[in-house]
């Protein structure tokens, strides 16, 4: 039988593999959770950022929006790539801006240092988290999208609270932080180096660049089915990631950078637990049981910022990020389980493009309203909408099965 012939797991077993396809599973899907703690690590900086340079906090909001506009437009170019050059040489290179970013970070003398960091911080994420979440189907086709689903919430989740206890407790909080995910990154770079490729290289890299959202028909049904939860649970760590500080501040009276990093731990937290253990749940059931959680998360928190109740405030966090971790998972398993193996990392390009989009534009619309705007009424409208989404994310499937469309 032609090597090409052979399934992709067959491949990888015919590869001289110096790691085992378990060990490259854990490899690859710790290296998103290491750039999402990257990311989200930050956050809990930020009132000190503003402090020390007098920036007003619609800038916050533009530097989280640097980010995601990176990682959109990363996914628009090189989302594609690997499908064409490979997993390893996609994440190589990732690895190393993100180590230049990180630098950067640590390094940073003033606003637009930060900036030029998120960018490179962005691209890289970008890049990878395509690559990671096909090479993950390529070696576990029922594992990788629970994997993909619950990477992302678990490494927003670590960097959130780890940026606030280095703030909050540690020397050098400016740098620390950065020196120890560098670190992180270098290692786990090291190991893309004994990692055996986990599909074969094939024609179009080149053409692979330019920005496209094509979809073969047997992804195109699950995903519009899928796009309202992806929608909804996306905002809300945009929303707290942006304004998550403000949250804090207001309940507390106080800039707790420990505080901060808790309430985005204790949202991904509990995102990542949830996709975790509820990915028995089919598809479908995940998506209406995210839908579901989202809305009474979202209802207590605008309680809780009413009240003043800043346990009120993380018991809402909680349920939101049970949403967010149930309802993406079931998401990315009703789409990629239509993929092929060559599409594979398009298919998860166009549900990040989405995703990010979802995140970015809640956060920079927030930060827009709050200069204008109180907090509370901008927390209310943006309720509103999440309930609208997650009202949306129950109805469509049934909409479309009465319309004769293929489950």
């Amino acid at each position: 039988m032609n090597p090409t012939t052979l399934p992709v797991t067959a491949q990888v077993a015919q590869l001289p593999a110096r790691l085992s396809p378990v060990a490259s599973f854990f490899l690859m899907a710790s290296l998103i959770v290491t750039f999402l703690a990257g990311a989200s690590a930050p956050t809990s900086l930020y009132p000190h950022y503003q402090a020390q340079w007098g920036f007003s906090s619609l800038t916050i909001t533009v530097i989280f929006a640097v980010y995601a506009l990176a990682v959109l437009a990363a996914l628009l170019v090189f989302g594609r790539l690997s499908d064409h050059v490979g997993r390893r040489p996609v994440l190589l290179v990732s690895v190393v801006v993100q180590l230049i970013s990180l630098t950067m970070f640590a390094t940073a003398d003033g606003l637009g240092a930060l900036l030029f960091a998120r960018t490179l911080q962005g691209i890289s994420a970008g890049a990878a988290i395509a690559a990671v979440g096909a090479g993950l189907l390529d070696l576990d086709k029922r594992r990788g999208p629970v994997a993909n689903a619950v990477a992302t919430p678990l490494g927003t989740a670590l960097g959130g609270v780890a940026g606030g206890i280095f703030v909050g407790m540690l020397p050098a909080p400016h740098q620390l932080v950065f020196v120890v995910l560098s670190l992180l990154v270098l290692i786990q770079g090291v190991g893309l180096l004994w990692m055996a490729e986990t599909t074969e290289r094939r024609s179009g890299a080149m053409a692979s660049l330019r920005p496209q959202l094509s979809l073969s028909a047997a992804t195109r049904g699950p995903l519009l089915r899928a796009v309202p939860i992806i929608i909804a649970t996306w905002a809300i760590p945009g929303f707290f990631s942006s304004l998550g500080p403000a949250f804090v501040r207001s309940m507390t009276g106080e800039n707790s950078a420990l505080l901060s990093g808790l309430a985005l731990f204790v949202m991904a937290g509990s995102a990542g637990t949830a996709g975790l253990v509820l990915r028995h749940l089919t598809p479908q059931a995940a998506m209406r049981t995210g839908g579901v959680a989202l809305a009474i998360g979202m209802v207590v928190v605008l309680s809780a910022l009413y009240l003043h109740s800043p346990l009120l405030f993380f018991a809402g966090l909680s349920g939101t990020g049970v949403g967010f971790g149930t309802g993406f998972q079931g998401a990315v398993r009703s789409v990629v389980s239509h993929a092929q193996a060559d599409e594979r990392a398009a298919v998860l390009a166009v549900i990040f493009v989405i995703a990010y989009l979802a995140m970015g534009v809640p956060a920079i619309a927030a930060g827009l309203l709050l200069t204008g705007s109180a907090l509370p009424s901008v927390a209310a409208e943006f309720g509103g909408v999440i309930l609208l989404l997650a009202a949306l994310s129950l109805v469509m499937p049934r909409i479309q099965w009465s319309t004769g469309s293929p489950r």
